[in-house]
């Protein structure tokens, strides 16, 4: 089985402009993305997918795989079926978000392993347990599974209501995922519908049209970088490790 590692690397952003070239510790942060998920075992490629000539030279620049894509995509989905396009022999494709530094690798080989073992699945992404200060905040999605770990709903309210105190988990659900090539491409083609839209969760498309997702459980901690707050957390964090190695 071929596997693919894609970062989407979107140059504009409303909260930090210029983010994928945001310095961390001394590298852009696509850079840090890269060399996280390049530590994955299981990809047989990492590829940096951007619409912006400063990313691609700076991927170039570090000696990173990279490929220019349009710049009218509306979503993320939309440039990842632009790069399964162009990779026909691929069969899984994992998309990594470009604004995740601190990505660990063995999540990405987490995920292709659930379609080494099941030849039918289609989709799959991942949820952590999510600390209860932040579980009313709309900006974290949180995701409920059925007892076979396929997802049920996602939502950006409080999932599922606490009728009953502790009996279960609050999961945030992390937009990392992986798709079979064949039906990345059939889900991008899919029009929006009506939960998505109300929800502004893309992910919710494959359910409302019957389509199963798979969700793996993990207790990593992500730190996505959205703020220059995040960014000053994250530098912080990276540098601090890099002293520790020393």
């Amino acid at each position: 089985m071929k596997i693919l590692c894609v970062i989407p690397a979107r140059y504009a952003s409303t909260r930090l402009p210029g983010k994928p070239l945001a310095d961390i510790a001394g590298k852009p942060m696509i850079q840090r993305v890269y060399e996280r998920a390049s530590l994955a075992k299981l990809p047989n490629e990492v590829l940096v997918a951007t619409d912006n000539e400063k990313v691609f030279a700076a991927v170039k620049n570090f000696g990173g795989s990279v490929v220019m894509t349009s710049a009218e995509h509306a979503t993320g989905t939309d440039r990842l079926a632009e790069v399964a396009q162009k990779y026909p022999d691929v069969d899984v494709i994992i998309n990594v978000q470009g604004d995740e530094p601190l990505i660990e690798p063995s999540i990405i080989d987490n995920l292709a392993e659930v379609f080494e073992k099941d030849s039918e699945l289609n989709m799959a992404t991942l949820m952590t347990p999510i600390p209860e200060a932040e579980q009313n905040n709309p900006n974290n999605v949180k995701v409920v599974t059925d007892l076979q770990g396929y997802a049920l709903y996602f939502s950006r309210s409080l999932l599922p209501y606490p009728r009953k105190a502790d009996e279960i988990p609050v999961y945030k659900h992390i937009g990392i995922y992986a798709y079979r090539r064949d039906f990345l491409l059939k889900f991008a083609a899919m029009p929006s519908t009506p939960l998505e839209k109300s929800e502004s969760l893309e992910q919710l498309r494959a359910l409302e049209n019957g389509y199963k997702i798979k969700v793996l459980k993990t207790d990593f901690h992500f730190i996505g970088v959205d703020t220059v707050e995040d960014l000053e957390k994250v530098n912080q964090l990276l540098k601090k490790e890099i002293v520790e190695g020393l």
